[in-house]
């Protein structure tokens, strides 16, 4: 479904006339300019504030070269996974610890005091890991795409610039949340379509993952504390 299709279907709901294009004539046209404002900011709430989409997910993957310390984000970097950590090669068994605080990677850096499993932060765009890693050595994590539009002219974008674009996710959600949206800026009741979004959300994030599972060899989630990582004795 293309943004003039969610636009569309938003319009019929909310007594808008359907437009022809979002974007021909848009300077004079207010409503439009609304519309295509509140998709963008309809697609990037869902995509970054609601949770970590499976389809959003990427890994990136530094390579020591026994000098370099600070290494620059992705292109599309967002955001660090609400759970992730960055994994060095060398200590696979333990995630490097981050230090959220810059003054105390200062001050760690000025003491020449590190954890063995290695440190990181992230400062001006880029991830600052200590102690540097030897040739080969590697650091990986995972992060949000910021990209939640997939662009008509191809490849992936941050907001629509197209009415042949498409939300990357749910395009079921973007409207939904248009709508609710739309009526709330406008002053009239909204409560319902409000909890129909609410409710077409959180299916839509209980279908992103699987269910944990929390005995025997399948993978558990993160938020489960594993005491005994083995098969349960029976």
């Amino acid at each position: 479904m293309t943004l003039l299709s969610v636009v569309k279907d938003v319009c019929s709901v909310v007594g808008v006339i359907q437009p022809s294009s979002v974007f021909t004539n848009i300077t004079g046209t207010r409503t439009m300019q609304e519309m295509l404002s509140l998709a963008n900011e309809m697609a990037q709430r869902i995509a970054y504030d609601t949770r970590d989409w499976t389809k959003l997910k990427k890994t990136n993957l530094f390579t020591g070269d026994g000098v370099k310390s600070a290494f620059d984000l992705p292109a599309n970097y967002k955001r660090m996974l609400l759970t992730a950590n960055v994994w060095r090669s060398t200590t696979a068994l333990q995630p490097m610890i981050f230090i959220p605080d810059t003054d105390e990677w200062i001050q760690r850096r000025a003491l020449n005091r590190f954890s063995a499993w290695g440190e990181w932060t992230i400062i001006g765009g880029q991830m600052l890991i200590w102690p540097v890693m030897a040739v080969g050595v590697t650091a990986t994590f995972a992060y949000l795409d910021k990209n939640c539009v997939a662009l008509k002219s191809g490849g992936v974008g941050d907001s629509f610039t197209d009415d042949g674009d498409s939300f990357a996710l749910d395009e079921r959600l973007l409207k939904l949340g248009m709508i609710w949206q739309w009526k709330a800026q406008k002053g009239t009741a909204y409560a319902e379509d409000m909890g129909t979004y609410g409710d077409a959300l959180q299916t839509a994030m209980g279908k992103d993952s699987p269910s944990p599972i929390i005995i025997d060899r399948g993978p558990a989630s993160k938020t489960v504390n594993v005491a005994y990582p083995w098969p349960v004795p029976t």
